[in-house]
């Protein structure tokens, strides 16, 4: 195994690795090492099958069916990100429009620890994901600035109301990793709503803040995806966007995550 870091904080391609076979309990440990070090990784040119992906995933907690449901499959746990329709209907989510910095399942009580999703089909152009280093975003924030958000916290609440929870979720808007114990802000304009007990204008001017200094492009690392490639990263450190790309085109994906299983702490 091999890992070779990108040039930026975050984000790192691992060769020499198989995951449609088992896996030694060492390289495992070496794989999760490199997510706590690199918040994102890749592994390229991999044929799987969706319950080699789901046992991939098993590696490192408890693949679970996502919270937004899907039409039934072989396998529950893998989560289908398309825009491609089969006689008339979605056979996917999330279409093929821009999705702003998030990240994933914030608008659950415990969220997303890790994300994996493998490339089946792609588009001709568009699609790239970017990922934002919010462990980096942090430590660039000044000591007076590190001040005013000590303590607050933030409701997160998902645009399609039926997917929420019933009660109100908020996280702290700083969180520590309960791994590294590193801090990382925990706000992305497409699912933070508000701070919690906090005017609404004054809200407004943190959260804006917040989201103009995590827009810096020092902070980022964007993976141009192939067919065959797996990317993993941890939610807890890191937000991520997508671009658009055409509605006619084909991108077909196959997801799996890990959450339910922790809460946000500061």
């Amino acid at each position: 195994m091999k890992t070779i870091p990108s040039e930026k904080p975050l984000g790192a391609e691992i060769r020499d690795v198989d995951l449609s076979h088992r896996l030694s309990s060492q390289v495992v440990d070496a794989i999760y090492q490199a997510i706590l070090d690199r918040c994102v990784i890749y592994f390229r040119d991999q044929t799987l099958t969706q319950q080699q992906l789901v046992d991939f995933t098993n590696n490192f907690g408890v693949a679970i069916e996502h919270v937004r449901k899907q039409a039934p499959r072989d396998v529950q746990e893998v989560f289908i990100v398309s825009n491609v329709k089969e006689n008339g209907q979605e056979i996917g989510a999330l279409g093929n429009s821009e999705l702003t910095f998030h990240s994933d399942l914030s608008y659950m009580p415990k969220p997303g620890t890790l994300s994996m999703l493998y490339t089946r089909e792609i588009p001709s152009t568009g699609g790239e994901t970017t990922w934002c280093d919010c462990r980096a975003a942090y430590d660039a924030l000044s000591d007076g600035e590190k001040c005013e958000l000590d303590g607050l916290r933030a409701v997160h609440r998902h645009y399609v109301e039926e997917q929420n929870p019933a009660e109100i979720v908020d996280h702290p808007v700083v969180t520590r990793h309960p791994d590294t114990g590193r801090k990382s802000l925990y706000v992305g304009p497409h699912l933070t709503k508000h701070l919690l007990d906090v005017d609404p204008a004054e809200s407004d001017r943190i959260l804006g803040k917040l989201y103009d200094h995590l827009s810096n492009p020092a902070f980022h690392w964007t993976h141009d995806w192939r067919v065959g490639d797996l990317v993993v990263w941890d939610n807890r450190p890191t937000m991520h966007r997508r671009e658009p790309f055409p509605e006619d085109e084909r991108r077909l994906m196959w997801r799996t995550q890990i959450f339910n299983d922790v809460a946000p702490r500061p």
